[in-house]
């Protein structure tokens, strides 16, 4: 049987059955959110008469969970149209809509009785063929579906989401022992394709395999960290970024999830794994007890292992003092900080790791030392852990890195640092290891190897490599470089082939800023696409980004020497070779994601399509550093949005307002749907979930142009001018803004120059120009701000301080 998923049922409107909804209703199916009608009155609805039969009241609950969810900042909505597919309801009144829906998932209270009776009550209204789902964080699957019949058995498995929902990518399913692996199948295409999420098929074990290994992990190194005297900024300068782990860190992560919740957790597992050797690590320590009942439980109440405070009218987050558990001001990290330092200059992560673990066996280094206990026990308890939780150890690196987001999981770490090395320093550790890593030493496997060319992954259960079931979309570009389809490059960027006829042109400059090494590869590779047997051409890379845009450094050299014509000469060579793609005879379609900015939206823009992901945060930030958008950003948006407008009988003026509000603004899309509204992404754009999947959809889209009949859209004279009439509009905007308050001086003549080019200049009429004409005021324009020693001031500021300056 083929299972659709076209309405989907959320039960509990708490932080992750809202959040549930929100990224379901993203994806554009409609989603009924329900949760329990109230049993008393509030003060507010008795001075209004109501009673407990009133709608308004029946559906409080709910309404509030659902109002929480639109507030809390990141945003669990992808635009908030997607709010409008999501129809409120109590468990009362409206339980026997959920016949209607095609997967119904249980968020409530964290309790046997409740989960079991609410399952009764679905398998009463639920439709043959609907799949059910629980997203318990711990409760075994079989207890939750006992009593139930073997029809609802066979559709009813865990769904254990990661909060946020919409951010953090891990989906572990639990298939209890009666689910029909078809059904299983079937859903974990649906996540995957539709929600975008990355999922891990789990045993029905306590806590599955992400929170079983995070708490552990989390507690040992806590333990460690008070056993030796460390400060909690020293243990999060050490655990982020510089060991792979997001700035979060450790303690800073413990705020966000909550130290209650994850106290309640290690408490719950404690009594859950008997078995389990390692099991008194999970015994609650002094500290989170002492720090719960005096209610520092984190990020929620404003106050955990920090507390943000105010000094000299500015803001700081003072760490907690893990004795006293007083909040003390910034010390620093002096202690750590050369290790840190000579750390950082490696840019591979496990040889990085081995560099600061070698200090810690060798030189007995205070700071390697807490990296060797944040390492080495997580590896340690996982080869434990299997195959009790999971049988291949890329299960367990995808839960840490989709839940986590680790830049990789522990057997991947593990072996690039050499898994019998690794393996003997763990023990000296004090670390335990299973019989099967032994096994695995003495016959010199390895965790990841091939089979017959495919990416294969150590089983336990098995005791051999397995292939690893990857989707043909799932395209890896780094593995295709190192297979020898680079056809050529520098270190900014290169041209790959994806097979097919198709290319791919990548950015991995630093932050895959555009600079004139970038701009040379991308000649060639057009000079590539045009000659050679290619039918059409992929933008896009594998980083942490897209592009975050113009490289600074790259105009400022040439800016301090007063290199004005090497300036406009640049700039005129990138804008004609961005019309150049754009007009291409083979298209080219861009694939952004994740920090698209200035430059980086030019790049985008000048495509025959774009597929985005749908994790894409786009804009124009140029203001920010004292120019405008000179890359063809401000043409493409004037034929884009205004040109359009006037086309179709609409108000160009409005438009116009659009565009210059964006750009002025800086408003930086959220998501690509939000692009989309922005203009900055096509009505026609596709959006992608899965972000593993971009690069191969993206040249599906070159493939399906190609089948179509690809020509691109020339258009004479594409820009509509508004001349005067706009400017004048913009004037009186502008004045009120800067008497307001809202606009600094120089805003105002950053402000001034913008309607200057997106109206064309002082034309006496609005009229019909082409691009070209355009182009010449947005270069003409940005040297005279380059000029400008403000505009100098603003790059100086962003340069040494990351952050714009207003002046």
């Amino acid at each position: 049987m083929t299972y659709h998923i076209k309405r989907v049922g959320v039960i509990g409107a708490g932080t992750m059955g809202a959040a549930i909804a929100a990224l379901v209703a993203g994806t554009g199916i409609p989603v009924l959110l329900l949760d329990v009608p109230p049993g008393s009155l509030t003060p507010d609805e008795e001075a209004k008469g109501l009673t407990l039969s009133h709608p308004q009241v029946r559906n409080r609950i709910v309404q509030q969970g659902f109002e929480r969810m639109r507030k809390a900042r990141p945003s669990n909505l992808y635009t908030e149209r997607s709010a409008e597919l999501i129809t409120l309801g109590n468990t009362e009144d409206d339980f026997h809509r959920l016949a209607e829906c095609d997967w119904i998932v249980e968020a409530i209270v964290e309790q046997i009785g409740p989960k079991q009776a609410l399952m009764a009550r679905l398998e009463e209204v639920r439709k043959p063929t609907a799949i059910i789902t629980t997203n318990t964080s711990g409760i075994p699957i079989r207890i939750i579906a006992e009593g139930r019949s073997e029809a609802f058995r066979r559709h009813f498995f865990g769904s254990h989401f990661f909060n946020p929902p919409r951010y953090l990518r891990l989906l572990e399913i639990i298939p209890g022992d009666d689910a029909d692996p078809t059904v299983v199948a079937a859903f974990r295409q649906f996540a995957e394709e539709r929600l975008g999420k990355g999922v891990v098929i789990c045993k029905d074990r306590p806590n599955f395999i992400g929170n079983r290994i995070f708490v552990y992990a989390g507690q040992v190194l806590l333990n460690f960290a008070l056993q030796h005297g460390y400060q909690v900024e020293e243990v999060d300068a050490l655990t982020g970024p510089l060991i792979g782990r997001p700035n979060t860190a450790s303690f800073r992560l413990l705020d966000q999830v909550g130290i209650d919740v994850m106290t309640y957790v290690a408490s719950n597992l404690y009594d859950a794994i008997p078995d389990d050797e390692s099991r008194e690590v999970y015994r609650q320590n002094d500290l989170t007890q002492r720090m719960v009942a005096a209610g520092k439980l984190g990020k929620k109440v404003g106050q955990g292992f920090y507390k943000e405070m105010k000094r000299d009218g500015k803001r700081e987050f003072w760490p907690i003092d893990l004795q006293t558990l007083e909040y003390i001001p910034p010390q620093g990290t002096a202690s750590v900080d050369a290790l840190i330092a000579a750390a950082r200059k490696i840019k591979s992560l496990p040889e990085r790791l081995r560099f600061i673990l070698d200090k810690a066996e060798t030189e007995h280094d205070r700071g390697a030392q807490l990296v060797a206990a944040a390492i080495y026990p997580m590896m340690a308890y996982a080869a434990r852990r299997l195959p009790e939780i999971a049988d291949s150890v890329a299960d367990v690196d995808n839960a840490m890195r989709w839940g986590f987001a680790h830049e990789q999981g522990p057997f991947q770490l593990w072996q690039a640092m050499g898994i019998a090395e690794t393996a003997a320093r763990m023990r000296t550790f004090g670390e335990t290891l299973p019989s099967w890593v032994d096994e695995l030493i003495k016959t010199e496997g390895r965790f990841y190897g091939e089979i017959d060319g495919q990416p294969a992954a150590y089983n336990v259960a098995t005791g051999k490599l397995e292939p690893i079931n990857r989707d043909p979309r799932a395209i890896d570009l780094a593995a295709l470089k190192a297979a020898g389809r680079e056809l050529f490059g520098n270190d900014s960027a290169s041209v790959i082939d994806l097979g097919d006829g198709v290319l791919c042109f990548e950015l991995h400059s630093k932050a895959n800023t555009i600079g004139g090494p970038v701009i040379e590869i991308l000649i060639k590779a057009l000079d590539e696409l045009e000659q050679g047997p290619w039918v059409g051409m992929v933008i896009g890379n594998q980083g942490p980004r897209f592009s975050a845009g113009l490289d600074l450094n790259d105009v400022g050299t040439a800016v301090m020497a007063g290199a004005w014509d090497d300036i406009d000469e640049y700039a005129a060579l990138v804008q004609q070779t961005f019309r150049r793609m754009r007009d291409s005879a083979k298209p080219v379609v861009s694939a952004p994601f994740g920090q698209t900015l200035g430059g980086g939206v030019e790049l985008s823009m000048h495509t025959a399509a774009s597929v985005a992901a749908a994790e894409t945060y786009m804009g124009f930030v140029e203001f920010g550093v004292g120019v405008i958008p000179a890359w063809g950003g401000c043409t493409e948006m004037n034929r884009r949005i205004i040109a359009t407008a006037a086309r179709n009988g609409h108000d160009p003026l409005k438009a116009f307002q659009q565009v210059f509000e964006t750009i002025a603004l800086a408003k930086v899309a959220t998501s690509a749907h939000e692009a989309k509204e922005l203009g900055l992404l096509r009505p026609t754009d596709r959006i992608v979930f899965n972000p593993d999947y971009l690069i191969g959809e993206a040249k599906r889209e070159v493939l399906r142009l190609v089948a179509d009949g690809y020509t691109p859209t020339i258009t004479a004279k594409p820009c509509y001018a508004l001349g005067r009439d706009g400017l004048a509009a913009a004037r009186i905007g502008i004045y009120q803004m800067r008497e307001a308050g809202f606009a600094t001086p120089y805003d105002a003549v950053l402000a001034e120059k913008l309607a200057y080019v997106l109206c064309g200049g002082e034309l006496s009429s609005p009229q019909w120009v082409d691009d070209v004409y355009m182009h010449n005021l947005e270069r003409m324009t940005v040297i005279e701000l380059l000029k400008d020693e403000r505009t100098q001031a603003r790059a100086r500021h962003m340069l040494e301080h990351g952050k714009p300056l207003r002046n």
